[in-house]
């Protein structure tokens, strides 16, 4: 007698056709919604980026149903949409938290404490990278980059800032999430629920009180070229010679914009020194 290979708990790959649809009042839904985004463009094509991001506010992360009714709707195979639902790490493949904290592991928060919060994190919570906690609340992956440097470690839960942190404030972060404790980030808009937070990455309105109007900015050396860029010049700074004291002019101290580095005075290298000139050897042509 033998046994097929789904009665010996093997998957051979081949997922299960058709999709199942959604309820009909759920499918009337998001169909009206999908009319108003794929409006917004062009090429009807060109609306399925928000479109994943719809049917990921309704379930959480972006499903086989949810790639079907997004290939009904833009008249593309199921292959073409899940090739860019699998491409961009935003669309969540498998069933994830209501909020997704993401730790920061790049080279700058990695070093000021982000490797040690991540895996803080991960024992704290008992999950490892991209899992979720047993009670639905926590999804837990690193990130390669939250872009904002300025606020190394950073840790973002569904897109907004917690700046500054280090491993006891991040574990007490997320001991709130789950205890359903009101929690603000550092700054920019009040923390919603991932399925909102994909709604609104949909295109539709923030309607909750105050998050239109709420901001965050970047750190002072970020807005240092802008600032220059508009023509507003940082201080003026004497740099003298390497080995030759100032005599009239008290010592510049740099404000917090400015950044010193090894280029702010001359160096003895091959273009300084008269010793070993630089340039080309030979005439052009030669």
């Amino acid at each position: 007698m033998t046994t097929s290979s789904s009665e010996r708990g093997v998957s051979l790959g081949m997922p299960q056709l058709p999709a199942p649809a959604y309820p009909d009042e759920v499918r009337a839904r998001l169909e009206t919604d999908a009319r108003e985004v794929i409006a917004r463009y062009p090429d009807s094509r060109s609306a399925l980026l928000p479109l994943l991001h719809l049917v990921q506010s309704e379930e959480g992360h972006v499903t086989r149903t949810g790639m079907q009714f997004c290939a009904d709707v833009l008249g593309l195979t199921t292959a073409e949409v899940t090739a860019v639902a699998t491409f961009y790490s935003m669309y969540r493949r498998r069933p994830s938290g209501d909020y997704q904290v993401g730790v920061c592991t790049n080279t700058l928060c990695a070093v000021m404490g982000g490797d040690a919060i991540f895996e803080e994190l991960q024992e704290h919570l008992g999950v490892g990278n991209g899992e979720t906690t047993e009670d639905g609340k926590v999804t837990l992956e690193h990130i390669e980059c939250n872009a904002a440097c300025d606020f190394a470690p950073v840790v973002m839960v569904n897109w907004e800032f917690f700046d500054n942190q280090d491993p006891q404030s991040a574990k007490r972060l997320v001991d709130d999430l789950r205890a359903g404790r009101p929690v603000s980030p550092t700054r920019g808009a009040p923390l919603c629920t991932f399925k909102e937070t994909a709604r609104i990455l949909a295109g539709f309105p923030d309607e909750r009180e105050g998050a239109v109007e709420a901001t965050g900015s970047a750190g002072p050396a970020s807005l240092t070229g802008l600032k220059l860029a508009k023509g507003e010049a940082a201080p003026a700074r004497v740099v003298h010679p390497r080995g030759e004291a100032p005599t009239d002019t008290p010592p510049h101290e740099p404000s917090p914009t400015e950044h010193l580095s090894s280029h702010d005075a001359p160096q003895d290298t091959s273009a300084s020194d008269p010793e070993h000139p630089a340039g080309p050897v030979a005439e052009e042509g030669e």
